[in-house]
């Protein structure tokens, strides 16, 4: 792709990303041109299908987000891991207003876009929660579906203004119901992570 082709096309994403932040991700793509100050001609030679321009969109955030497990793999305990990714999760599904239901469609609709991406960011979550499993930090009766249906929930309780007011508690109480006893102190005697910054 030329440089000037990768550019338009890098500030298309920004403006819709921006756009799908505050209206959700039913907004109007001749709304997205307009605001990108280009033709929809032109978003639509980019991105043919509103599923294309999503899964372009999505597809960076679930790369970052899958690549952010690998990290914590490695650079904190097993249940600090855990949560810090979980919250992310959460955080971003709820940043892209709407998101969450087309998550949950593609995690089962093989030939959606966004399949491969949602499978892959679960498996990276798993990987984080297999982890805390086997350091004895997280319960051992839920798995990687569980846990992407626990991120469902609680983007979507993030998703109704009467309820988001109350999603940094409820996000605690299942970190917590997620995390054993165990958990409140690690190999260094830290003491155990709480869910909230």
């Amino acid at each position: 792709m030329r440089a000037d082709a990768k550019k338009n096309r890098d500030h298309l994403l920004a403006v819709a990303g921006t756009a799908i932040a505050e209206q959700g991700v039913d907004v109007s793509l001749r709304d997205i041109a307009r605001r990108a100050d280009v033709g929809l001609a032109t978003l639509l030679r980019h991105f043919p299908t509103r599923e294309a321009l999503l899964d372009a969109l999505l597809h960076t955030s679930f790369d970052e987000l899958t690549a952010k497990a690998g990290a914590l793999e490695t650079s904190s305990s097993a249940s600090d891991a855990l949560v810090s990714w979980l919250r992310d999760c959460v955080a971003w599904t709820t940043e892209y207003r709407g998101a969450i239901v087309l998550m949950a469609a593609a995690i089962d609709d093989t030939e959606s876009a966004l399949h491969a991406s949602c499978v892959t960011l679960r498996a990276a979550g798993t990987r984080l929660l297999t982890r805390a499993q086997a350091a004895g930090m997280a319960r051992t009766d839920i798995d990687g579906a569980d846990m992407f249906a626990l991120v469902m929930a609680l983007a979507w309780l993030g998703d109704q203004r009467s309820l988001a007011p109350r999603a940094d508690h409820l996000f605690d109480v299942v970190a917590s119901a997620i995390l054993t006893s165990a958990a409140s102190s690690d190999a260094d005697g830290e003491r155990r992570p709480r869910a909230h910054s």
